[in-house]
């Protein structure tokens, strides 16, 4: 599976980014062994995610959602505010 993920960070912000290994992706974010944006921002906390069969598939996901508001960002994860 390839998935699409949201992360929350530290400072309220929202990080975006795909996987092959959701679990293990996370575990690197949090080690802040993860993207260099995250690195700087932790605490994260995986906040949305979504699962797709092709990797092409989520890469364009994720572009879509790269492309949003934060507040179509929250709607999506939820439709209020993450704190």
């Amino acid at each position: 599976m390839n998935y699409i993920y949201i992360l929350k960070c530290a400072d309220g912000s929202l990080y975006t980014g795909w996987t092959n290994n959701l679990e293990k992706r996370v575990k690197a974010h949090k080690q802040g062994k993860g993207g260099k944006y995250t690195r700087a921002h932790r605490p994260v906390e995986l906040c949305y995610y979504e699962a797709f069969a092709e990797k092409t598939e989520a890469m364009r996901r994720e572009t879509e959602i790269k492309k949003m508001t934060r507040a179509q960002k929250l709607v999506l994860i939820g439709g209020k505010e993450v704190e």
